[in-house]
C-alpha cells in the first residue's frame, strides 16, 4: 500500500488548524452573550410565570408585561447594589468571587423572602399618592413607567461602573411618572425632600463612622508593642459590636411578620445578641491566635471570618430592603389589575416577592463581578480589618439612622465608609510621615505627598455624580416612558 505525499498530510494540517481558529473565535465572541442571553431566558420564564399564574382574568397581559420589566428591574439591582456588601469582603481577600457570589445570592435571596414585605408596600405607595392618580390606568401605566425607567438607569450606570441608589432610582422614576400623570400635588414632596438630604448624610455618616472604627484599631491593636494580646483584649468586643447592630437591625426588619418589634426591644435584643456574641468569640481568638507571630499581618486572620459573617448579613439586610424596588411598583399593578381600585394597603402575592429575590441573585451572579471588583480594589486598597470597619459602619449607621428618623441609602453608606477608610488613611499616612521627617530633619516635599494619595479621585467623582443626578435622570426617563406608553395604549 502506496504512502500518501507528504503534501496530503500538509494540506490536512492546514485545514485542522483552520477549523481550530475558527472554533476558537466562535468561542470569543459567543463567550460575552452568555450572561444576555441568561439574563433573556430569566426575563421570559418571569413573563410566562405571571402568565400562567393570572390566568385568562383581565388584565392578565399588563401583569405579564410588568412581571417582565420587574425581572429586568431585579436583575440591574443584582449587578449593581450587591456590590457593595461583597465588594469590601472579596477586596480583601477574605472571600473569593466565587464564594461571594454564592453567599451573597443565598442571603439576598433569603432577606428578600424572609423580610422583603413591609418594605415592597412603602415603595408601591408612600411616594406617590393613589387618590391623586385620576384612575387605575393612569396608576398603572405611571408604575410600568417608573419600573422601566429606573431598570434602564441603573443599567446604564452599571455599564458606566457607577455604584448607585436602587431605591433613589425608583424614586425618582414615580415622581416623574406621577408628576405627568396627575400633577405635582400627586407626589409626597416630604419624603423626596428627605431622600435628597440623604445624598449628603449618608455617605458622611458611613464615612465618618467607619473612619472611627479604624482609628480605634490602629490605636488600640495595630500599633501597640503586644500586637497578639491586644487582639484577644478587642477582637471579641468588636465581633459582640457588630453581632448586636446586626441582631438590632434584623429584629427590627426580619421579625415584623411575626410579632411587631419596636425600636426599644430591638435594641435589647442586640444587646443580649452582642454580649453572648462577645462571651462566645473570647475562646475562639484565643485559640485562633496562639502561635501567632506578634505582627500586622497575623491580624488579618483574626478579622477574615467576622468579615464574611458580616457580608452574609449585609446581603440578607439589603435584599430584605432594596427587593421593594424591584416589586413594589409590580405589587401595586398586580393589586390594582385584581381589583380595578387603587389602595394604600397593597397585598404582596408570593410569586411578586420571588420574582425579586431570584432576579437580584441571578443578576448578580450574571453582572455583578465587575462592580464587586470596583468597590472592593479600585477605590483604595482594602484588608480584612479595614473592610471589617466598612461593614459594621454600614450596620451601625442604618441602625443610627432608624433611629433618628433619617432616610439613608445602603448604597450611598457603604461607598462612603469605603471612601472614609481611604481619606482616613491618606491622613495617617501623612501625618507619620511628616513625623516621621521632623525626627530626621527631613521635611516631606509636595511632590512625594501626591504620590501618597490612597484614595482614587476619579472614581470619587464618578460616583458623587451619578448620585446627584440618579434621581432627575430617573425620573426625566420614567415621564418620558409614561407619555410614550399613553400614546401608545
Amino acid at each position: 500500500m502506496a504512502t500518501p505525499p507528504v503534501n496530503q498530510w500538509k494540506t490536512l494540517d492546514k485545514d485542522l488548524k483552520r477549523i481550530g481558529l475558527l472554533e476558537e473565535a466562535t468561542q470569543f465572541v459567543a463567550r460575552p452573550l452568555v450572561a444576555p442571553g441568561l439574563a433573556l431566558a430569566f426575563i421570559v420564564l418571569a413573563g410566562l410565570a405571571a402568565g400562567i399564574l393570572m390566568g385568562a382574568q383581565a388584565g392578565h397581559l399588563i401583569v405579564v408585561a410588568a412581571a417582565v420589566i420587574g425581572a429586568y428591574m431585579a436583575l440591574n439591582i443584582g449587578a449593581n447594589d450587591v456590590a457593595n456588601n461583597m465588594g469590601p469582603a472579596v477586596g480583601a481577600n477574605a472571600l473569593t468571587l466565587g464564594g461571594a457570589l454564592v453567599i451573597a445570592a443565598v442571603f439576598e435571596t433569603a432577606g428578600a423572602l424572609v423580610a422583603g414585605g413591609d418594605v415592597v408596600k412603602t415603595v408601591s405607595t408612600g411616594i406617590l399618592a393613589p387618590e391623586a392618580v385620576p384612575d387605575a390606568a393612569h396608576f398603572i401605566w405611571a408604575m410600568m413607567a417608573a419600573l422601566l425607567a429606573a431598570a434602564l438607569w441603573l443599567h446604564l450606570a452599571t455599564w458606566l461602573g457607577a455604584p448607585v441608589s436602587t431605591t433613589h432610582s425608583i424614586v425618582g422614576g414615580v415622581v416623574g411618572a406621577g408628576i405627568v400623570a396627575a400633577g405635582f400635588g400627586s407626589v409626597k414632596w416630604e419624603a423626596i425632600g428627605a431622600i435628597a438630604a440623604s445624598w449628603v448624610i449618608s455617605p458622611i455618616l458611613g464615612g465618618v463612622v467607619a473612619a472611627a472604627f479604624l482609628a480605634f484599631i490602629k490605636a488600640q491593636i495595630i500599633y501597640v508593642e503586644d500586637k497578639i494580646a491586644a487582639a484577644r483584649r478587642w477582637v471579641p468586643v468588636l465581633i459582640g459590636i457588630m453581632a448586636g447592630t446586626f441582631a438590632a437591625y434584623l429584629a427590627i426588619k426580619g421579625l415584623k411578620k411575626i410579632v411587631e418589634i419596636g425600636l426599644g426591644e430591638a435594641v435589647l435584643i442586640g444587646l443580649a445578641t452582642g454580649f453572648l456574641s462577645w462571651a462566645l468569640s473570647v475562646p475562639m481568638v484565643r485559640r485562633q491566635s496562639e502561635g501567632m507571630e506578634n505582627r500586622k499581618k497575623s491580624l488579618k486572620k483574626l478579622f477574615a471570618l467576622p468579615l464574611v459573617v458580616s457580608a452574609a448579613l449585609l446581603s440578607f439586610a439589603h435584599g430584605a430592603n432594596d427587593v421593594a424596588n424591584a416589586v413594589g411598583p409590580l405589587a401595586a399593578i398586580v393589586h390594582a389589575v385584581e381589583f380595578g381600585s387603587l389602595s394604600d394597603n397593597v397585598t404582596i402575592p408570593l410569586w411578586v416577592m420571588v420574582v425579586g429575590a431570584l432576579g437580584i441573585s441571578v443578576g448578580l451572579s450574571l453582572f455583578g463581578p465587575r462592580l464587586i471588583r470596583l468597590v472592593g480594589s479600585e477605590i483604595t486598597k482594602l484588608n480584612p480589618m479595614r473592610a471589617f470597619c466598612v461593614a459594621l459602619s454600614a450596620a451601625i449607621t442604618v441602625i443610627v439612622a432608624s433611629w433618628l428618623g433619617l432616610p439613608v441609602s445602603s448604597t450611598h453608606i457603604a461607598v462612603g465608609a469605603i471612601f472614609g477608610v481611604g481619606f482616613y488613611r491618606e491622613w495617617h499616612a501623612e501625618r507619620r510621615a511628616r513625623r516621621l521627617g521632623l525626627q530626621k530633619g527631613k521635611p516631606v516635599p509636595p511632590e512625594e505627598r501626591s504620590r501618597r494619595l490612597l484614595v482614587r479621585r476619579s472614581h470619587m467623582l464618578t460616583v458623587a455624580a451619578a448620585w446627584v443626578i440618579t434621581v432627575p435622570a430617573s425620573a426625566a426617563l420614567s415621564a418620558l416612558l409614561y407619555m410614550l406608553m399613553n400614546m401608545l395604549a
